[in-house]
């Protein structure tokens, strides 16, 4: 920890609803106070942020770190980096690794190497299932007790309706959301993308918007039913901004996110048979991108996620239809956002870009992050809204280079992150 003066800068919180030119300290691993035009401390390293964002770090529900069991893609090492060059200080990081993380025990252990390893604040997301096989639900109190924050079979969604009613029951009585991937695979089975146009064109079979919204309706339901908190995860089509609107306004306890992938790209990437274009929702139609973009406008969407899914080179090296599904994005999330906000008619104020990607992702699973009120922890993001870049995949702090946006020219990047008042990147 050191103690830094951050010079004004434009301080942006939503927790506060605070829009304002001035001075954020940070003592002790804290945020102290802020203010206009703060005297400098004796020993305290002044930084000067004139025409920069000082915000709360930015949170990422979605997030596949890969350990344990699958190192060679990434760890909590180079995902904690990946993390906090992106300007993210708190991620949670998904339960499919090898073993899947379905136990007390090894919940505890990714908490004990993160705190180690990783230079962001990592969360763990358990498994809904035991094995995530989708048969038995797994002791949630134990995992609750364990530090679980969500329970989640993540890219292996449950089928039986009767293994998520009692799951949801289950995570209900412990205040545990249970997050979702939504999909049915007896719909999408063998699918490689998208079906529509472009994959007739390409010859891949595809996977149909109904694969992703028959499991939101079925869940929504059953989320209704047992009282549990729903979040779905990388909300990809029209339809399914539509249900989510509709059961929020039944009441329901429902949230759910979207990917800036889904927002910016559609299944035309796919056209070259680009496996860096391959994700799970895949990417969909200009109707469907044009549906997110206006349900976050709307507040229908909560929040951005990215689910970043790192792949070893090798693996994206195969065969479109065989290639596994997944791209990065702590890195490019932050960039991407500000060009897709940048596209908008009337785009988004800097504060509600920095609520969908902190304060209210910290809400949605109870992080005590998103926030710059004194006496919080020192979680801090310096953006500069008018840095161009180009996104160079060889030069990700993360350990694989699966992205569709590499040589993109983007506008705005972290220039520094503060985890718990550590200085812990320092961008261009």
């Amino acid at each position: 920890m050191g103690r830094y003066l951050l010079r004004n800068g434009r301080l942006l919180d939503p927790s506060q609803s605070l829009d304002v030119r001035g001075d954020l300290r940070l003592r002790e691993g804290r945020i102290a106070e802020w203010g206009d035009a703060l005297p400098p401390d004796a020993g305290e390293t002044v930084i000067d942020c004139t025409g920069c964002w000082v915000a709360p770090g930015l949170v990422d529900i979605h997030v596949h770190l890969r350990d344990l069991g699958q190192s060679y893609k990434e760890t909590l090492q180079t995902g904690g980096a990946a993390a906090v060059a992106g300007g993210f200080t708190s991620v949670c990081c998904m339960p499919n690794t090898e073993p899947s993380l379905d136990s007390p025990t090894l919940v505890r252990e990714i908490y004990a190497r993160a705190q180690r390893e990783s230079p962001c604040r990592v969360y763990v997301v358990a498994a809904l299932t035991q094995g995530m096989r989708g048969e038995v639900p797994c002791d949630y109190h134990a995992l609750k007790q364990a530090g679980a924050v969500a329970c989640s079979d993540d890219a292996f969604p449950v089928q039986s309706a009767e293994v998520m009613r009692r799951a949801m029951l289950g995570c209900a009585a412990y205040g545990l959301p249970v997050v979702t991937h939504c999909e049915d695979k007896s719909l999408s089975d063998g699918a490689s993308m998208h079906a529509g146009a472009v994959s007739a064109r390409l010859g891949l079979k595809g996977a149909p918007a109904s694969a992703e919204t028959v499991q939101i309706a079925r869940n929504a339901l059953l989320a209704h039913e047992t009282g549990c908190h729903l979040h779905v995860q990388h909300l990809s089509t029209a339809v399914g901004v539509a249900l989510v609107r509709f059961f929020k306004g039944l009441g329901v306890r429902l949230t759910t996110e979207v990917a800036p992938h889904h927002l910016l790209l559609t299944d035309e990437a796919c056209a070259g048979f680009d496996t860096n274009a391959k994700m799970n929702p895949p990417l969909r139609t200009d109707a469907d991108r044009d549906a997110l973009t206006h349900g976050v406008l709307e507040g229908v969407i909560d929040c951005i996620a990215t689910d970043h899914a790192p792949h070893a080179p090798f693996e994206k090296a195969q065969p479109f239809p065989s290639a596994p599904f997944g791209i990065l994005g702590l890195e490019t999330a932050l960039g991407c956002i500000l060009h897709w906000n940048r596209q908008l008619p009337q785009p988004l104020e800097p504060l509600q870009l920095v609520n969908l990607m902190s304060t209210a992702p910290a809400r949605l699973m109870g992080l005590p992050a998103g926030t710059l009120q004194r006496g919080a922890p020192a979680d801090v993001v310096v953006i500069d809204p008018d840095l161009r870049w180009r996104v160079d995949a060889a030069q990700f702090r993360s350990r694989s280079r699966n992205t569709p946006f590499n040589g993109w020219e983007l506008v705005g990047k972290a220039r520094y992150t503060f985890v718990g008042g550590a200085l812990v990147h320092r961008g261009e």
